[in-house]
């Protein structure tokens, strides 16, 4: 069986979800949906990260024990995600026991091995990345996140070996092109990995930190949140078996957003060849979003819930658009003009009308009750069924390298020639003449046809208004019929339901 393993950074719970997070969420989700749908073994992990300085001080801020503190946004973050409706299979916490015993298991195996080892340190540490910079990486001498400049700081550490590794994930990204995509991050951990590479400071002193996992060859000492929250890809599934590590492990795919490429693209894989582990299959990008030219900013009021977006569009509006407004690996802006423009034009004008139409055709004309197909077809029936046949294996190319928005583009071009095929055979006016019904009836059923194609390929994309085209076409969740080849979707006497408003225009004033 063919199996995918797909998996979200672990969101850090010093804020609460926003733009930026639901939108990993809905790339990953929409893929996980389409593989289940193409029959594929799919597991999708999400989860959250809990250790480290910001949040002990978010903790002691709001006068809460770091764990008592974690339970709380843990468990915000879970039912955002819940009721956003995302189908992960399993939600990690790196305060989970599994977790933090595996996490243990690794630094073990690598201090054992020799990689990891103690010595004093002197370096310029960011306390908002949790993390030593070098000069290189400054920017006018600030950390280029929090454009303040880092502390000096003079510590005995213990290290990982990581530079032992360099040459060996060098080598297995240029002879791997797709290891990391899109290719211009690539490109930038081949930079990367083409100047000195440091070994890196995995421990903190409990003398500074406590809320962190312990090292289990020294108890004065946690470890680095990096060297935390990264292994949890692999404890998840270690939690299932080791049988289970086996089947997904080789098809794991890594979503991420550009902020923290070196992490996973350096830190990540170093770290699982001095474990013994294989490399993962995919590390994949996406950009930034803004806010009308904007960083999304706390301070500045411009964040945008995922929730706020759920109420007002609903949820499959929000999906939909910015699956289609933006393109994956680049930076993408969110402006309410563009919002409201797309859903009036793509879904209230174009998919809502053309389905309210066709139901509305067959309710008026047969009283809802599908009529039989003829054997013969005209140029225009077959061009119809031809153009749906051509948009599934389309949406699995697209989707095959993460243009999601393609996928979309390609899915409404087959909407635009179904709305096409309307206008060629005129229904409407061949009804005036009673002698044409039979015929009529046909051009309804290609239409009840493509709206059921439509039904299923919108599923990994737009699922509850995949349900709903479904339940107006009459249709149960998992019927056969949906998976029927073009003709056969629709028994003799299937009587499909009354139209509905799917997407209520947004009126913008001024434009009534």
């Amino acid at each position: 069986m063919d199996r995918i393993y797909i998996t979200t950074p672990l969101y850090y719970v010093n804020a609460e979800p926003h733009l930026g997070s639901a939108y990993t969420m809905i790339l990953s989700d929409t893929l996980a949906r389409y593989y289940r749908a193409k029959g594929y073994e799919t597991f999708y992990l999400t989860g959250t990260d809990e250790h480290g300085d910001k949040i002990a001080q978010a903790a002691a801020n709001a006068k809460l024990d770091p764990k008592e503190f974690t339970d709380q946004i843990s468990a915000t973050f879970r039912a955002v995600w819940d009721e956003c409706g995302f189908a992960y299979d399993h939600f990690i916490r790196t305060t989970d026991d599994y977790h933090i015993s595996y996490v243990q298991e690794v630094l073990n195996t690598v201090y054992q091995s020799g990689d990891i080892y103690f010595d004093r340190y002197s370096g310029l540490y960011c306390f908002g990345c949790e993390r030593f910079y070098t000069d290189k990486e400054l920017v006018n001498g600030k950390c280029p996140d929090h454009l303040i400049e880092p502390n000096l700081i003079e510590e005995e550490n213990y290290f990982f070996r990581m530079s032992k590794y360099q040459d060996h994930l060098l080598r297995h990204i240029e002879t791997h092109p797709q290891f990391i995509r899109p290719e211009g991050y690539r490109n930038e951990v081949l930079a990367m990995l083409r100047e000195p590479v440091e070994d890196l400071c995995i421990s903190r002193p409990k003398s500074r930190l406590t809320w962190g996992i312990e090292l289990p060859f020294d108890n004065r000492y946690v470890t680095y949140v990096w060297f935390d929250a990264l292994i949890n890809y692999v404890s998840a599934l270690k939690r299932r078996g080791e049988g289970e590590f086996q089947k997904f492990w080789p098809e794991a795919q890594h979503f991420i957003g550009k902020d923290i490429v070196k992490p996973h693209g350096v830190f990540w894989p170093t770290m699982l060849l001095a474990a013994g582990l294989p490399l993962y299959k995919h590390l994949n990008v996406h950009g930034y979003w803004t806010v009308e030219g904007k960083k999304m900013s706390k301070s500045i009021g411009n964040t945008i819930s995922p929730l706020e977006m759920k109420q007002t569009i609903g949820m499959d509006a929000f999906r939909y658009f910015v699956l289609r407004e933006s393109v994956f690996g680049q930076d993408a802006d969110f402006r309410r003009e563009s919002l409201i423009g797309r859903y009036n034009a793509d879904l209230a004008n174009n998919l809502g009308n053309l389905v309210s139409r066709v139901l509305a055709m067959q309710g008026k004309y047969f009283a809802g009750v599908v009529q039989p197909l003829g054997k013969q077809w005209t140029d225009e029936d077959n061009e119809l069924k031809s153009v749906y046949e051509k948009v599934e294996s389309e949406i699995g190319r697209h989707l095959a390298e993460l243009q999601f928005h393609r996928a979309l583009e390609v899915l409404w071009a087959a909407l635009d020639h179904t709305n096409r095929y309307i206008v060629q055979t005129s229904p409407f006016t061949l009804m005036k003449d009673p002698a044409n019904q039979a015929r009529v009836g046909e051009i309804l059923h290609h239409l009840l046809q493509a709206i059921c194609q439509l039904a299923r390929l919108l599923k990994p994309f737009m699922p509850d208004t995949a349900k709903e085209l479904q339940s107006l076409l009459a249709f149960t969740e998992g019927d056969p019929a949906l998976e029927a080849s073009w003709g056969n979707s629709f028994a003799a006497g299937h009587k499909v339901s009354s139209p509905k408003v799917l997407f209520p225009r947004i009126e913008v004033p001024g434009n009534e």
